[in-house]
């Protein structure tokens, strides 16, 4: 179980350095509009929480084959991420 409870550790660590960066964005334009770096903040904190919610369910169902998957998710959601803060400035 320490593994899962790493990976959580991980995902905390991960999303909580991209909302860092969207504020430390929104510090160096400050002419920019807050509303869409609001809405990728929003999509990161839906992307933790959908994460955490599909581990839950994972070790309800008493396998570790989907973390795996989880862990690509987490890496393809999060440079989604970046492309789109990188496409505001």
């Amino acid at each position: 179980m320490s593994s899962i409870r790493l990976f959580k550790k991980e995902i905390n660590n991960i999303v909580g350095s991209y909302i860092e960066e969207v504020y430390d964005w929104e510090l160096n334009h400050p002419d920019a509009d807050p509303e869409s770096t609001e809405q990728l903040i929003d999509k990161s904190i839906a992307l933790f929480d959908d994460l955490i919610e599909k581990i839950h369910q994972a070790k309800r169902q008493g396998g570790k084959e989907g973390f795996k998957a989880l862990k690509d998710h987490l890496s393809t959601s999060v440079d989604a991420l970046q492309k789109e803060l990188t496409k505001l400035g």
